[in-house]
């Protein structure tokens, strides 16, 4: 039953998945989202009249069921923002999907995922500098994840260099998986799912719309540690990636091009207006990120002893001993604080040595 509930937040309208988390972590569950009634409903903060009148939870759990059919005749895996096999890296964005779809078999919560993007028109310059920057990350004893959106030219030229170097590879796609776009891709589709996955938010009944392919932009920045932009004009969807990654408080790296040149405006711009790192080489990313071999940091917090902890501390202390590593949104649930105060909380516990951050806003304990 519980899989029949994820795929149904899929056609919950009325309702955006931020304030589907709200009512979800409101009423206990996903089965207590679908079967609390409307007036208890209206008790939660934000959630009004106009909004519960809009929400027909028995239609989205008849398309469900249908969809659920769809799903099992073409070995689609589930996975909801409650899952564990869920990407940890989107938990902490606001606006991540509250279910996703996906064909394959990668690790969504690699130690290390970056995103690369570009224009659609790549020369052959920016293709040469996708494939040497996959090739240098390839050599490296933590492998990377490579996340694109299975476009034409780079993002197609990331996936392609990734397969061809043994790196894991994850296509996020702008629709469902009755069909592939572009048709031309089907191929190097076939050959992601077999070597990574392909992975989208929409169902076999959402209608081909451009719009898909902004909201899946989000999806791409929010996986990742980091966005490489390699190649863009003044405006297009590598630059609005870009600035969702930004929002998401993650790096922004932009490989730089020659003045007046229409491919190399945007990188140029990203990085002029302090929006993105330069990089010229894998040596410039390894840098910003603090990325070593064998290692996540090269700075390491030096444990205090005898740290006196408040009793706002001790409870995030508690809630990571008995948990382990968590994300931030689940420590917010989890100790009833808000976003800010855990915020400045894990800060303080941070630089006091207690607690250690990983990629994706998740915390543990420091060993």
């Amino acid at each position: 039953m519980e899989t029949i509930y994820k795929v149904a937040l899929s056609f919950i309208t009325g309702l955006g998945p931020v304030n589907i988390k709200k009512v979800i972590a409101y009423t206990g569950g996903l089965e207590g989202f679908f079967k609390e009634n409307k007036n208890n409903l209206l008790k939660i903060p934000g959630i009004g009249k106009v909004v519960t009148d809009k929400l027909d939870r028995q239609s989205a759990l008849i398309q469900a069921e249908e969809e659920l059919k769809f799903i099992v005749d073409n070995n689609i895996n589930i996975c909801s923002y409650l899952d564990d096999n869920y990407p940890q890296r989107l938990l902490n964005c606001f606006d991540s999907p509250c279910t996703l779809y996906y064909k394959g078999n990668a690790d969504f919560n690699t130690t290390r995922n970056i995103s690369i993007v570009g224009t659609r028109n790549a020369t052959e310059n920016g293709r040469e500098l996708c494939n040497q920057l996959i090739a240098d990350l390839s050599h490296k004893k933590i492998k990377t994840t490579i996340t694109s959106g299975l476009a034409y030219g780079i993002d197609i030229c990331a996936h392609k260099a990734a397969l061809k170097n043994t790196l894991p590879t994850i296509a996020v796609i702008g629709h469902g998986f009755h069909q592939m776009y572009p048709a031309q891709h089907k191929q190097h589709a076939a050959d992601i799912i077999h070597r990574g996955a392909l992975i989208s938010e929409f169902t076999s009944k959402s209608k081909f719309d451009p719009k898909h392919f902004v909201r899946r932009n989000r999806i791409i920045a929010g996986m990742s540690d980091a966005t490489i932009v390699i190649e863009s004009a003044i405006k297009g969807g590598s630059l609005v990636t870009a600035n969702i990654a930004n929002s998401y408080n993650r790096d922004v790296f932009a490989f730089p091009g020659r003045v007046g040149d229409k491919f190399s405006m945007g990188c140029n711009h990203l990085i002029k207006t302090n929006q993105a790192n330069l990089i010229e080489s894998i040596k410039d990313l390894e840098y910003i990120l603090g990325w070593k071999d064998g290692s996540e940091k090269i700075k390491e917090i030096q444990t205090k002893l005898f740290v006196e902890l408040s009793t706002e501390e001790e409870k995030i202390v508690n809630y990571l001993k008995k948990e382990g590593k968590t994300p931030i949104d689940l420590l917010c649930i989890g100790t009833s604080f808000p976003m800010s105060k855990v915020s400045s909380l894990l800060l303080k516990l941070e630089f006091d040595g207690i607690v250690r951050s990983h990629p994706g806003k998740i915390y543990s304990l420091n060993s």
